[in-house]
């Protein structure tokens, strides 16, 4: 029987038309692709003969099973493509590790009196946007000087008052609250601001120094030096900013850099014709081909919550770009242009990315051989058999065996892979019992990592011998003790340092506080113990907070949650009159009525 999941018989079955393909090992899929003809493609792979160490060859060596999704247009296709390479991750494809949104600075122009801002989304709101902002303490340095020097509201809304708060009274704020501003100075200010956003300094200081000049004519010498602090505020706000176009557009820059086999990507952000930032990628081995690689970078990188600016510059042309452009019109529900540029400020702006492309080289170099010296120094010290290149730890958390919940946290050459990150909660445990606890997330870990061939080098556990001791059976079990090594960090007694154990070690290693390898493992430890109690406090605060709403009758989550996000807390629906638990929205007098006498009945069973 042919096993070859490419062979004739399987291509005769593909069709011709436009789709994508999907390349399967035993359990995982390992590179999703889309073609024009799916099996013009795949019959390209067939035939492939390539070097046996190519990226390709490799690949193909591993692929057991291959499967086709038809679609009706190649865009259809490329839409596709990024959905199931965002939703399956294939290690072949290309995968961007740093995929946060960045910060921006938002101006709710909409509002009657504007204020400034974070958010990490782009809404289609009509409100103004500035950013990405790359490095967020230059942002931040920025926005306390326009607190500063232009006081808009910090409030999320105007409740009109007859006394204005704290804000006012320190002067960071103009009180519009209790009418101590006038609209059009208040929008002066704002167009202040937006005009410092925007890049355009020179109208700005030109308006306030008109301003002061006059005040200082009329001898109103206060009024004057306020604006001459506001003409010295903008002059340091934009001190960090490199000017780089008079265009004034907003752009994104990428560029490529390849070095033998791996890639270095970079991606610079232009706003307003200023630099507010920058990001870098290093694909270690990508498959594809160069015009590939991009487009799967794109499209990857831009999202509805990540929209991209009016014009993207690239190195060179795309073989989909009207199609990719179009795609990223959509995300920006605006036009979106793709350029290669040739000449002029664009070319620089791409000279510049280039240069820093060809940096990701020199910081990966600098990464990987302080590594490699702390990864031989991991293996020394702690006589391990392999090179602990994969780290994974354990932790347990539970309150009295209730709400127990296994963190596992994983590293790769020396950084934190939050993607890998996993919470175990525990079935068979409701007493306090750390070493079944670590036994069972244990198993279930083992079972899966053996399964799909997803093993770490190093295993750490929190605790000391009794756990080392729980590990040490079950690796044994799972035939395990020569593939995955084993240690455990048990917290500092009084009168000595942390300890670190090892199967058949009598004593514990004692390393001094300083050490770069104890170091390094209370780093991955801590953060074990972080990921897991934040998960458990939140489950503790579930747990509690259904506990005391769930005597309430009459009334289901939804409103619950209702009267939780308009009253803020079960305390204030306690002290909540009839009035108030009707203006709830859903609520209404006659379910307030019945809230409110449940909750007074019941105020002995229901205080903390």
């Amino acid at each position: 029987m042919d096993r070859n999941p490419l062979s004739a018989e399987f291509l005769a079955t593909v069709s011709h038309g436009p789709g994508v393909y999907q390349m399967l090992g035993k359990t995982q899929v390992l590179y999703v692709g889309k073609a024009l003809d799916l099996r013009k493609r795949l019959s390209q792979y067939a035939h492939f003969t390539g070097p046996a160490h190519s990226k390709t060859a490799v690949m193909l060596s591993h692929v057991r099973r291959v499967e086709t999704i038809l679609t009706t247009t190649e865009k259809e296709a490329l839409i596709l493509e990024a959905s199931l390479i965002k939703q399956h991750r294939p290690r072949y494809n290309v995968i961007l590790r740093d995929d946060k949104n960045y910060p921006l600075i938002k101006v709710t122009t909409r509002d009657p009196w504007p204020r400034v801002v974070v958010t990490r989304k782009r809404l289609r709101d009509g409100n103004r946007y500035f950013g990405p902002y790359a490095q967020s303490t230059a942002m931040r340095a920025t926005l306390q000087l326009l607190h500063t020097q232009f006081p808009l509201r910090r409030c999320a809304t105007v409740q009109q008052r007859s006394r204005p708060c704290l804000n006012h009274q320190m002067g960071r704020c103009l009180a519009p609250c209790a009418g101590r501003v006038d609209t059009s100075e208040y929008q002066r200010m704002v167009r202040a601001v937006v005009n410092i956003l925007e890049g355009r300094i020179d109208n700005v200081i030109e308006d306030l120094t008109a301003k002061m000049n006059r005040a200082s004519e009329n001898l109103a010498f206060e009024k004057a030096a306020q604006y001459r602090d506001q003409i010295k505020g903008v002059q340091r706000t934009i001190e960090h900013q490199a000017i780089v176009a008079e265009h004034h557009l907003d752009q994104d820059v990428f560029a490529m850099h390849r070095q033998d086999a791996s890639v270095g990507i970079a991606l610079l952000f232009i706003r307003a014709g200023m630099i507010t930032g920058a990001q870098s990628f290093f694909l270690a081995d990508p498959l594809g081909e160069d015009e590939s690689l991009l487009a799967q970078t794109l499209l990857q990188y831009y999202s509805s919550e990540r929209q991209p600016p009016r014009e993207v510059l690239l190195p060179f042309e795309l073989a989909d770009q009207d199609l990719i452009s179009e795609r990223l019109t959509e995300f920006r529900e605006g036009t979106v242009t793709l350029n290669v540029p040739r000449r002029g400020k664009r070319m620089h702006l791409m000279r510049m990315a280039a240069d820093n492309a060809a940096q990701v080289f020199s910081e990966q170099a600098k990464k990987e051989q302080s590594w490699t010296t702390l990864a031989t120094a991991l293996q020394q010290t702690l006589r391990l058999a392999n090179r602990p290149d994969t780290i994974e730890c354990l932790d347990i958390s539970n309150l009295q065996g209730r709400q127990a919940v296994g963190s596992l946290v994983s590293f790769v050459l020396g950084e934190k892979m939050t993607r890998q990150f996993r919470h175990y909660r525990i079935k068979s445990q409701d007493t306090p019992d750390d070493y079944a606890m670590m036994a069972e997330v244990l198993e279930r870990r083992l079972a899966r990592g053996v399964e799909q061939n997803d093993l770490p080098d190093l295993l750490l556990l929190d605790g000391g011998k009794g756990q080392l001791q729980v590990a040490t059976t079950l690796l044994a079990r799972f035939n395990l003790l020569d593939t995955v090594d084993l240690a455990a960090i048990a917290k500092e007694k009084a009168d000595e340092g942390e300890r670190l154990f090892r199967p058949g070690r009598k004593n514990p290693i004692l390393l001094p506080a300083h050490s770069p390898v104890l170091l390094y493992l209370m780093r991955i430890r801590d953060e074990a113990h972080r990921f897991g109690i934040t998960l458990h406090r939140k489950l503790r605060g579930k747990d509690h907070l259904h506990s005391r709403l769930d005597i309430i009758t009459g009334i289901g989550p939804r409103r619950k949650k209702q009267l939780l996000q308009t009253l803020g807390s079960f305390k204030r629906i306690q002290k909540a009159d009839v009035a108030k638990l009707a203006a709830t929205p859903g609520i209404g007098p006659e379910l307030a009525r019945q809230i409110y006498e449940q909750l007074h009945r019941h105020d002995s069973t229901l205080d903390p």
